[in-house]
């Protein structure tokens, strides 16, 4: 699948968003080593902050479906990804990042998006 493709996913899940209070709906999709995508959507929340990110969303459902750090190609969202998704995207090992930042699309690795970053290491 091309990182277009992918893109295109995310634009399309997005329509599924819930996002009553911003109506800013954000879309993600994730390909897996084995060819695998998995979308995930933003769903906001009366009580903010208690809503999360497409990224986290699409993130959570693949470990729910048995995936791991490591097993991630590229992730495609229709925005650029805030700070605690760039740590999701650095920690589950993703190769690429692409999103729509305005009017272009960018391609980045989760280092470049998150420089100076860390990560904990699991005893």
């Amino acid at each position: 699948m091309t990182d277009s493709e992918l893109l295109a996913r995310a634009d399309a899940v997005a329509d599924r968003a819930y996002a009553p209070y911003s109506d800013f709906r954000v879309g993600c999709a994730v390909l897996t080593r084995t060819g695998d995508v998995i979308e995930g959507v933003n769903v906001e929340n009366a009580a903010f902050p208690l809503g999360v990110c497409a990224e986290r969303t699409a993130f959570a459902r693949a470990v729910a479906e048995g995936h791991r750090p490591g097993d991630f190609v590229a992730a495609a969202i229709t925005a650029s990804p805030c700070g605690g998704c760039r740590q999701w995207l650095l920690e589950m090992r993703v190769e690429r990042v692409v999103f729509r930042n305005e009017s272009r699309v960018v391609t980045m690795s989760p280092q470049d998006l998150l420089p100076e970053s860390f990560e904990l290491h699991p005893a």
